[in-house]
């Protein structure tokens, strides 16, 4: 894990999910996940858009625009039933799901209207970024 993000996970985890760093606020999750190959328990930060009033989280595999999608992409494909820890729900186990066709466009437009990291992420990359919909699932 690199400095910078365990530096954002240890501010959202000492600020109850407020993140001044890079302005995130409370605009991230925490995302738990296992390698694809590996089986490494992971954790990352990254930004969400809530989603279906509160009972989901959209969550884009931009990689700031990078030509790859991020390593955590492939791990929630591998093995979609993962936690989030989440600045108002506190740890929430979730499923994740692929979006594609029009739900992947129409949400991908959601995270582009909110910022303008995003569409210059879209620009500098020649890949389609995933999106991902974290939904609650049962303990």
């Amino acid at each position: 894990m690199t400095d910078w993000n365990q530096q954002i996970i240890d501010e959202f985890r000492a600020n109850g999910g407020d993140v001044a760093t890079a302005g995130f606020g409370k605009g991230l999750v925490l995302l738990h996940h296992r390698g694809a190959k590996t089986g490494t328990e992971r954790v990352n930060p990254v930004a969400f858009i809530a989603d279906d009033g509160g009972d989901a989280w959209l969550v884009a595999a931009s990689k700031s625009g990078a030509p790859q999608n991020p390593a955590w992409f492939h791990n929630l494909l591998a093995h979609p039933d993962v936690e989030i820890e989440t600045p108002d729900d506190g740890t929430v186990l979730v499923h994740a799901t692929q979006l594609t066709g029009a739900d992947r466009d129409a949400a991908w437009a959601r995270f582009t209207a909110r910022s303008e990291g995003f569409r210059s992420y879209e620009q500098r990359t020649t890949r389609t970024i995933p999106v991902l919909r974290l939904a609650r699932r049962d303990a």
